[in-house]
């Protein structure tokens, strides 16, 4: 069975091979849009990276403009690298309107097995000890899955905006991430 982890350069190839299957598109949840793939491949460019995914949970981690702390996790099962997902501490403006608390995405070749919905279920405990008590989750109008992944874990639909669907989870008290 899948779970989270916090990222770990124990899974360098599997992350390769895993988000290689995106074929260059983006990896909601990952943390990777400032670095290149192809950097990624040397071990400790990888090492940076995986530290500097660590590092933004921390308030004082310093982050380009409009970004906010963000706790990574990744899913895995066994050695398999499976997708990531992001706890976002805070909303801006743009969060609010089109990317929420929560983003995850889950590699083509491990999708429709149920990994999205447990991730999703094992990261609200997350948001919750963060004092985040609405989750705001958002998926492109097109995307079901998502869709379903979010309502499964109890999203309420509240509006759609700019062809983004809008959802608030309240997540239950938890005692460890």
């Amino acid at each position: 069975m899948a779970s989270l982890i916090v990222p770990d350069i124990r899974f360098h190839a599997s992350w390769l091979a895993g988000t290689a299957e995106f074929d260059g598109g983006h990896l909601d949840g990952a943390g990777a849009e400032d670095w290149r793939r192809d950097e990624l491949r040397d071990p400790e460019t990888f090492r940076r990276f995986t530290a500097a995914l660590i590092a933004d949970a921390l308030p004082e981690t310093k982050r380009k403009e409009g970004f906010v702390p963000c706790t990574y996790r990744w899913i895995v099962e066994g050695n398999v690298f499976l997708g990531s997902i992001a706890v976002r501490h805070q909303l801006t403006d743009y969060l609010f309107e089109q990317g929420g608390h929560i983003g995850y995405s889950i590699r083509p070749s491990a999708r429709r097995q149920g990994h999205a919905r447990k991730a999703l279920r094992d990261a609200l405990p997350i948001a919750r000890i963060l004092g985040i008590n609405r989750v705001l989750l958002t998926c492109d109008e097109a995307n079901v899955g998502s869709r379903a992944t979010i309502e499964c874990n109890g999203g309420v639909y509240e509006d759609s905006r700019n062809g983004k669907r809008r959802y608030w989870i309240e997540p239950a008290p938890s005692a460890a991430p």
